[in-house]
C-alpha cells in the first residue's frame, strides 16, 4: 500500500518535471524571443520599475506584520506608484485638447489590467512566502530530520490557500473578451475615419479645380469689363455677387481641410491605442498560461503534503522530501519567469499609454 502510494506521488513530480522541461525546450526553440525578453530585463526603466514595486511590497509587508505562515491579507496599491501618467493626471491633461471619445475606454482598459497586474504581482510575493514551509522542511530534513516539526510545517503548507487563485481564469477569458471587443472597435473606428479622409480629400481636390475654373471664368469676365468699360458697369452687380460665391467656397475648402486634419489625428490615436491593446491581449494571454501552470504546480505541492500527512509513515516522508529538493530549483523559477513577465507587462502598459499621450498633445501644438 505504502509502495503504491508513493509510486502515484512520484508519478506526479514526474509530470510536473516533465512539464517544465517541455517549456524550457520550447522557449529555447525560439532564441530570437528570449534575446528580447533578456534585453527587457536589464533595461533602466525594468529595473526601477522591480526596485519600486519590492520597495512597496516589502514596506506593506512590514507594516502588515506579514509572516512565512499568513496568506494573502495585505493589498497596496502599487499603480499609485507604477503607473505611468497615473489615470488622474492624465485625464486632466487631456481635458482641454481634441481625442476620440474611444480613446477614454482605452486608458480605462489598461488601468483595470495595471490592476490585475497587481494582484498577481502580490500574489507571487506571497507564493514564496508560503513556500518557505517547504524550504523549511528541505533544510530540517537535511540537519536533524526532525519528523514531527517537518510534520508540522507541512500541515501549515497544507492549509494555506493557493495565492494564484486570486485571478481565475474565468477572470482572464473575460478580460481577453473585453480587450478583444476594444480591439475591434478602435480597429473599426480607426478605418472608417481614415476612409472619410480618403473622401474629404478627393473632394477637396474636386471643390479646388472647381475653384479654379470659376476663377478663370471671374477673370474673363473682368478681361471683358476692361474692354467694354459701359457694358461692364451693367454688369458689375454680377461679377460682384460671383466674387462673393468664390469667397465663400474657398473658406468652405479651408474649413473642410482643418475638419480633415483632424480626422486625420483621431485616426493616428486610434491606431496608437489598438497596438497598444494588441500587445496587451498577447500579454496577459502569456501570463494567464503560467499562472495557470504556476497554481496547478502549487497545488500540487500542496495535495503531496495532504496525502503525506495522512499517511503518516517516515518512509514516504523521505521521499517526498527528496523529490521536493529535486524540483525545488524548477518551481522557483516558474515564480521568478512569472513576475518577470508581470513587469514586462507594466512596462509595455506604461509605454503605450505614454504613446498615446503623445500622439493627443504633439499633434495639438501643430495644428
Amino acid at each position: 500500500m505504502t509502495k503504491t502510494l508513493w509510486n502515484k506521488l512520484k508519478s506526479s513530480f514526474t509530470r510536473a518535471g516533465e512539464s517544465q522541461k517541455e517549456h524550457a525546450d520550447s522557449l529555447s526553440c525560439k532564441p530570437s524571443v528570449n534575446e528580447e525578453y533578456t534585453k527587457a530585463f536589464r533595461t533602466k526603466s525594468y529595473v526601477e520599475m522591480w526596485s519600486k514595486a519590492h520597495r512597496q511590497l516589502g514596506r506593506t509587508s512590514c507594516n502588515n506584520g506579514i509572516n512565512p505562515t499568513s496568506s494573502l491579507s495585505f493589498y497596496v496599491h502599487l499603480s499609485k506608484y507604477l503607473l505611468e501618467p497615473q489615470q488622474e493626471t492624465l485625464m486632466q491633461m487631456i481635458e482641454s485638447l481634441q481625442f476620440h471619445h474611444l480613446l477614454v475606454n482605452y486608458f480605462e482598459a489598461s488601468l483595470e489590467a495595471y490592476n490585475v497586474c497587481e494582484l498577481l504581482l502580490q500574489s507571487v510575493h506571497q507564493t514564496r512566502v508560503n513556500y518557505r514551509r517547504i524550504q523549511r522542511v528541505i533544510k530540517i530534513s537535511e540537519k536533524v530530520h526532525d519528523c514531527n516539526a517537518i510534520f508540522r510545517h507541512l500541515a501549515a503548507f497544507a492549509s494555506l490557500k493557493n495565492p494564484l487563485s486570486i485571478v481565475s481564469s474565468v477572470q482572464f477569458h473575460d478580460h481577453h473578451h473585453s480587450n478583444m471587443l476594444l480591439l475591434t472597435t478602435l480597429t473599426s473606428k480607426g478605418k472608417k475615419i481614415r476612409r472619410r479622409v480618403k473622401f474629404n480629400k478627393l473632394s477637396k481636390k474636386a471643390g479646388a479645380y472647381g475653384l479654379l475654373i470659376s476663377q478663370s471664368a471671374v477673370l474673363v469676365a473682368m478681361l471683358v469689363f476692361l474692354l467694354h468699360s459701359m457694358v461692364g458697369i451693367v454688369a458689375a452687380p454680377g461679377l460682384i455677387a460671383s466674387s462673393l460665391v468664390l469667397l465663400k467656397r474657398k473658406i468652405k475648402v479651408v474649413k473642410g481641410g482643418s475638419k480633415t486634419r483632424l480626422l486625420e489625428r483621431f485616426a493616428a490615436q486610434l491606431d496608437v491605442a489598438a497596438k497598444g491593446v494588441y500587445i496587451l491581449i498577447n500579454d496577459f494571454d502569456t501570463i494567464s498560461r503560467m499562472v495557470k501552470r504556476l497554481h496547478d504546480e502549487v497545488e500540487h505541492r500542496k495535495d503531496v503534503a495532504s496525502m503525506c500527512l495522512r499517511n503518516g509513515k517516515s518512509e514516504i516522508l523521505k521521499e517526498v522530501v527528496k523529490e521536493f529538493q529535486i524540483h525545488e530549483s524548477s518551481f522557483l523559477e516558474q515564480i521568478q519567469e512569472l513576475e518577470e513577465h508581470i513587469y514586462l507587462c507594466f512596462l509595455t502598459i506604461n509605454r503605450s499609454r505614454r504613446l498615446v499621450l503623445q500622439e493627443i498633445m504633439v499633434p495639438q501644438n501643430n495644428t
